[in-house]
Formats: C-alpha cells, sequence, structure tokens
C-alpha cells in the first residue's frame, strides 16, 4: 500500500524520457462538451470487453477521468485505470486489447511503469499500472472529490474551458490546467487528513 507521502507528492516523468511508442501525436483539437449521461453505459460496455479479453489479468478497472464525474463537461474520451500484475510484461495484457482494436501509445518507465493504449471507437484512453500504485489512488480520489464538491467541480470545469485556447497537443491542453489540478488535489488530501 502506498504510504501518504507516495500519494500526496505530484510525480512526473522524467523529462529525458520519450513515452510515444509511435512518435508524439499531431496536434488536435481540445473540445468540450456537457456531461453525456450515456459515458457510464459506455464505460461498462468497454469495460465488459476488457474483462472477457483479459480474465484474471485484470486485477481492477476503474472509470477515472471527468467523463466519471456526473454533471462535469469533459472531452469527449473515456479514462479508465487498468491494473495488472506488472506493466512491464506487456505480453499478459497488450495482444488480447490489440485484438479488441487498442493501440499501445505511451511507455513511461519512470512514471509507476504507465502505459496508455487508445481506443478510436469509442474513444477510450486505457491507462495501465501496477497493484499498490500511488497514482491509481490518486485518481480515485480526485474523482470521489469532485462528486461530492460542486464547488471544485466548477473551478476544474472553468479551468478546463479556459485551458482550451492556445491549441497544440492535449498534453499542452494538460499543463495549462494543472496548477488548478494541484490545487483541488491540495484540498481534497487535506480533507482525506493525508497532509
Amino acid at each position: 500500500m502506498p504510504t501518504n507521502e507516495e500519494i500526496t507528492r505530484h510525480h512526473d516523468p522524467d523529462p529525458d524520457e520519450n513515452p510515444w511508442v509511435h512518435g508524439p501525436p499531431a496536434p488536435e483539437t481540445v473540445v468540450i462538451v456537457g456531461y453525456d449521461p450515456d459515458w457510464p453505459h459506455r464505460y461498462e460496455t468497454v469495460a465488459a470487453a476488457i474483462r472477457g479479453a483479459l480474465g484474471d489479468a485484470v486485477l481492477d478497472l476503474a472509470h477515472v477521468g471527468s467523463t466519471s464525474v456526473p454533471g462535469l463537461a469533459a472531452k469527449d474520451v473515456i479514462d479508465i485505470d487498468l491494473t495488472v500484475a506488472d506493466p512491464r510484461d506487456e505480453d499478459t495484457y497488450l495482444p488480447p486489447l490489440e485484438r479488441l482494436g487498442y493501440d499501445l501509445t505511451v511507455r513511461e518507465p519512470s512514471f509507476h511503469e504507465h502505459r496508455c493504449l487508445r481506443l478510436e471507437r469509442p474513444r477510450v484512453n486505457l491507462h495501465v499500472f501496477g497493484p499498490d500504485c500511488p497514482e491509481t489512488i490518486r485518481h480515485r480520489m480526485f474523482r470521489d472529490w469532485l462528486r461530492t464538491s460542486p464547488a471544485d467541480r466548477e473551478r476544474y470545469e472553468n479551468a478546463k474551458r479556459a485551458a482550451v485556447p492556445g491549441g497544440g497537443r492535449v498534453m499542452d491542453y494538460n499543463a495549462r490546467k494543472q496548477d488548478v489540478i494541484r490545487e483541488i488535489y491540495d484540498r481534497l488530501f487535506r480533507a482525506a487528513g493525508l497532509l
């Protein structure tokens, strides 16, 4: 189990590490849409397919990110955290997921051995982590906090909309809202007694 310090510390990947499996993605326009009540159903359908393909290799699966927060506007992309025994052992999960249409796009050994796979239809980002990873705990805490904190949900939505102008890659958009995300994390960690 990760320590409080590991959970509350903001982990950043090694800036000298090239995470892109196929090279950096082309710039794409970030579009924020109103909350879609179909997102949880879309997650359930995709999650069932992942569980069916991977069987016991799935230690845990969770709907995270903005589409998991009722009422929150978001990019129309389902974010999922998949926990496996060892993300480095790609042979145990990658071929079955590729047969479902997933494409490995990110490999970040310096960031908890994170892998990210992309599905085009429906649009999914599948994040692969190992057991006892602080990042999966952080994702769930952030999701659950936004579900119960209307003020921070609105603050985050405003930050997302303000981050769209400026173009570039999705990572540029993510960087422009990072300060607000970290402010919310600080508040939720303090409320949970972790700081």
